[in-house]
């Protein structure tokens, strides 16, 4: 019988199923700010951004300079920079055609 119950039961199953084979298809940038005398700098900005959706996600560096993205689509271009103090270091790129699904990248502050 499809009453709504099994129907709901088989919808909510389908969505446990669906998770994990997502998971793995997403990326993970993770790294740190650093210095010119290449020492983590706390409290600096990263700033992430989707070349697709043109949207930016930002993230201020724990105490010891670390940042990390989660949940970033595959395939998609990313560009990363770092603010500390009003300068601003390099952009970086994440490639959609890189692979990995942890991608480790430091960036750089004057």
């Amino acid at each position: 019988m499809n009453s709504p119950r099994n129907l709901l039961g088989l919808g909510a199953l389908g969505l446990l199923l669906a998770f994990p084979a997502m998971a793995q298809h997403t990326r993970t940038v993770h790294g740190s700010v650093l210095n010119a005398r290449q020492k983590p700098v706390a409290h600096a900005i990263v700033y992430l951004r989707n070349s697709r959706s043109r949207t930016v996600r930002t993230y201020i560096t724990s105490r010891n300079g670390r940042f990390v993205f989660h949940g970033l689509a595959p395939d998609v271009n990313y560009t990363l920079h770092a603010e500390y103090r009003g300068q601003r270091g390099g952009t970086r790129t994440v490639s959609a055609y890189d692979s990995q699904t942890r991608i480790h990248m430091d960036l750089k502050v004057p």
